[in-house]
């Protein structure tokens, strides 16, 4: 007998296939979303006045999108790209210890910005006097990201940041991965957040290629991904510090596991081809992160800096069984010396952190205390160092014997930073 779909089957398929038409409608006009489209996997959640996301499923009351779909399919193509966008500039996880509801409306507004300078029938609408006003003022400023939106909302009263809110409100947060609690946050899985920065890539990419010579009204929103492009190229950065070695693993190009079970099963204990136990794997081995604590150093720029930072060596790829991290805070001395060998001593040692200092910037004392540890054997053999600082000290003349890269979240000098030197910014507003 068939199976009879029942009402809550049915008005799923219907708004999966509305979901499949919002996105075929965005692509025709704007064929560089490819890559981001199509992602999302529907799910029904009748709790919902309007689309939310996790990063891997996009909800909707189906019942309301099928009717609102019926009233105002311009509405729908804006919102579903709206939650789109979230993800990828992932927002969904980049909320850090900033004010949930102010992050909320400085992402709101953010994507909005880039839908509004779409200029294509799919997403285009009139704007309000109060959209105009907002976007004249952050133009004024060069304000682009949605941390430097959250940073400009900071100082605008509560009565505006309620008519913003209404203005600017399109889908539901709830289910962004908020990142205030510490432990809560080591526990959640990073693919979702993996695949969305690589669909970033992909999308900037497609855009490049099919960007024509009049413009497409994409240059906003490939501004902004430029921005953005700064947070996920220190991930890359900081992966290249991993060093190559030899760890016990079977090698899965290597080892035929037909010919092992064959084996096993004519002569019992004895395989006819021994796996490979060993291959080379590129992981984070030891390394040193020293913290700039002077008195010119944010507080607020550090945490973001270090959460950054053991993100990526919370990621069981990068991280090898056995480590050790120096985290080394230094202003014109020595403050203090934290060494890391786990996961768990990781995460102590974020939700104990302290910034220790508060003096005048002297750059050469960290690495004489590097030198006498690994003349001590307390390091054998550092990977890299990584010194986060605002730039402004005194630098040693000398080349140490092992990688060292600076770390900047504003503009610096570049003449007065060694040229043995690697260097980065990571601008604290591309977040």
């Amino acid at each position: 007998m068939a199976h009879v779909k029942t009402e809550s089957e049915w008005q799923l398929e219907m708004g999966s296939r509305i979901i499949d038409y919002l996105a075929g409608e965005l692509y025709v006009d704007m064929r560089f979303l490819e890559p981001v489209l199509y992602v999302l996997v529907p799910r029904a959640n009748m709790g919902l006045s309007t689309f939310a996301t996790d990063g891997v499923y996009i909800y909707m009351n189906t019942e309301h999108t099928i009717d609102v779909f019926r009233r105002n399919e311009l509405f729908l193509k804006r919102a579903y790209l709206h939650t789109v966008l979230h993800c990828v500039y992932c927002h969904l996880w980049l909320c850090g210890g900033r004010d949930k509801d102010l992050w909320n409306l400085a992402c709101d507004i953010a994507v909005e910005r880039i839908i509004d300078g779409l200029d294509k029938p799919a997403v285009r609408r009139i704007l309000t006097w109060r959209r105009q006003k907002v976007y004249e003022e952050l133009n004024k400023e060069r304000i682009i990201s949605a941390a430097q939106i959250y940073e400009y909302l900071l100082k605008v009263d509560r009565e505006e940041l309620v008519k913003m809110w209404n203005e600017f409100y399109t889908d539901d947060h709830t289910l962004w991965q908020y990142e205030n609690d510490r432990k809560n946050m080591m526990q959640q899985p990073q693919k979702a957040w993996q695949q969305w920065e690589k669909k970033a890539r992909e999308m900037s990419m497609e855009r490049e290629r099919s960007h024509s010579k009049d413009g497409d009204g994409s240059d906003s929103l490939y501004e902004l991904m430029r921005v953005e492009k700064r947070r996920r190229n220190y991930g890359d950065f900081l992966r290249k510090f991993a060093e190559l070695h030899e760890e016990l693993k079977v090698s899965d190009d290597e080892f035929d596991i037909g010919y092992y079970s064959y084996g096993l099963s004519i002569y019992k204990d004895m395989p006819l081809i021994e796996p490979l136990e060993t291959m080379e794997i590129n992981r984070i081995r030891e390394f040193v992160v020293v913290i700039d604590t002077s008195y010119s150093t944010s507080g607020e720029l550090v945490r973001r800096f270090l959460q950054e930072t053991f993100d990526i060596l919370m990621d069981e790829d990068a991280f090898f069984k056995v480590s050790r991290i120096h985290v080394i805070q230094c202003d014109d001395v020595i403050q203090s010396d934290d060494v890391i060998t786990d996961r768990r001593e990781l995460e102590s040692f974020f939700n104990a952190f302290e910034i220790k200092g508060g003096g005048n910037t002297d750059f050469r004392p960290p690495f004489k205390y590097i030198d006498s540890l690994i003349e001590d054997g307390k390091i054998k053999n550092p990977g890299g160092v990584l010194y986060f600082t605002d730039g402004e000290g005194v630098y040693p003349k000398k080349r140490p014997g092992y990688r060292t890269a600076f770390i900047f979240m504003q503009d610096f000098d570049e003449t007065q930073v060694p040229p043995w030197a690697m260097r980065i910014r990571v601008d604290e507003t591309s977040r």
